[in-house]
């Protein structure tokens, strides 16, 4: 008997088949994509709060609690 092995070949379409149900995760063009949006979002939720209305909503909101009396 022989120690070697000669593979089966594998048609084109039973590859094509195994590569398309193959998604184990997430590729990198997925991670890039993911990653642009988390910074967008980040980029707009900053300029939202560090906006002037926000801080003073929210001085106004810690001052207030800070001042009530029990």
């Amino acid at each position: 008997m022989s120690l070697l092995t000669i593979p089966t070949p594998v048609n084109t379409s039973t590859r094509l088949r195994a590569l398309r149900h193959d998604d184990a995760g997430m590729s990198t063009v997925e991670y890039a994509i993911g990653t642009i949006a988390a910074a967008a979002f980040a980029a707009v939720l900053y300029a939202v709060v560090s906006g002037e209305s926000i801080v003073t909503a929210l001085t106004e909101l810690v001052e207030r609690a800070l001042s009530v009396t029990f």
